[in-house]
């Protein structure tokens, strides 16, 4: 699977609110499909699925990129989840999301790829770049690129900034200061859960 291009209530209604994927709200509150009302009780394994699942649609990562990422998470010293969830917070298209530059990750990722953003005065195209702190993140110099910046300021993704990033709406320039504490992490989700998974894996 590369980029998820489905319906994106139905995802969110079986995983439940992913902010980096869509804004909007499911109106029923019970999974899609015919059994969605009266599902049974859930396999351990099931539950883990779950929430790998939360992470690869709401950061827009393929299975290979996640494995990846929880591999390079087992060899940082600390919380292999904790570094899990740093290393996703940290990429371009989810930073550029955070900073409300765009409304949703999907939209954050078409910015970086279409050539509207620079980091440290220099363009980037790969969504999945590595933000470090001092990182200077700005919109490219030109009418487009600021009209479409400026349209998604109107209405951002997230409504607070976490503290690990700083925005100049005037300038429409950003910085990131250190790296995301995980209280700052939007989505609701038991990374532990995510690692075992994985264990078998990685």
């Amino acid at each position: 699977m590369s980029r998820y291009r489905g319906p994106r209530l139905r995802v969110t209604r079986r995983l439940g609110e992913l902010p980096g994927l869509s804004r909007k709200s499911a109106r029923r509150a019970y999974p899609p499909g015919q059994h969605g009302q009266n599902r049974k009780k859930r396999s351990e394994y099931a539950v883990r699925l779950e929430e790998k699942q939360k992470l690869v649609f709401n950061y827009g990562v393929t299975e290979k990129q996640l494995l990846r990422y929880v591999r390079k998470a087992r060899r940082v010293t600390g919380s292999t989840g904790q570094v899990l969830l740093q290393l996703l917070e940290m990429r371009l298209d989810n930073t550029i999301f955070r900073l409300g530059m765009a409304p949703t990750i999907p939209a954050a990722r078409q910015l970086v790829n279409h050539g509207h953003v620079l980091v440290n005065g220099r363009e980037v195209n790969i969504a999945s770049y590595q933000c470090r702190p001092g990182d200077a993140i700005s919109v490219r110099n030109n009418d487009r690129s600021k009209k479409l910046v400026e349209a998604n300021l109107q209405y951002p993704g997230l409504a607070n900034l976490p503290s690990h990033l700083e925005f100049d709406k005037n300038k429409l320039e950003g910085k990131v200061n250190g790296v995301v504490e995980r209280e700052w992490v939007a989505l609701q989700i038991n990374e532990l859960l995510v690692v075992e998974y994985y264990s078998r894996q990685a």
